[in-house]
């Protein structure tokens, strides 16, 4: 069980700090890679907790191959996001202030596989494309994401 759900037996649903590690992955067009999450029914990039002792990077390489079966060949940091356009409460009450590290993959291996119980349905999606319903707490960083591939030219 990992550190989240252990303070959480702890403190029930208050707020607490949660550090994430996230990934946006890209594939060979260009396309975003994006998960229905089972639990709010919205989309959003790869990620969760960090656990305590776990580097960041492996962090995301773990959350990436749990939720997706992708195996990351390699990373790029994209940013760290945080502050009150990251704040949540999961369907369940759980209240948390993500501290979102957030890598792009556009190197990696493996065939989709979503994670039961945890994600519905595994999308690419052209930016032009992606869907309105975006989980919270990513809503910014994807935005993020999308300016900057904007301003470098890479969408037609």
């Amino acid at each position: 069980m990992g550190y989240i759900m252990e303070l959480r037996k702890l403190v029930g649903h208050v707020p607490l700090m949660q550090v994430g590690a996230s990934v946006i992955v890209e594939d060979e067009c260009g396309r975003v890679l994006l998960q229905l999450r089972s639990d709010n029914h919205c989309w959003g990039y790869c990620g969760g907790s960090v656990d305590l002792g776990e580097e960041v990077e492996e962090a995301a390489k773990r959350e990436l191959f749990e939720e997706t079966g992708l195996v990351a060949l390699s990373l790029d940091l994209f940013g760290v996001f945080s502050g009150k356009d990251t704040h949540y409460i999961y369907p369940n009450g759980d209240e948390v202030y993500n501290v979102d590290v957030v890598y792009i993959c556009k190197k990696y291996s493996g065939e989709l596989m979503p994670q039961k119980g945890e994600v519905d349905d595994l999308r690419f999606f052209e930016l032009s494309e992606i869907p309105h319903n975006i989980s919270k707490p990513i809503k910014k960083p994807l935005e993020a994401y999308i300016a900057s591939r904007k301003s470098q030219n890479t969408i037609i």
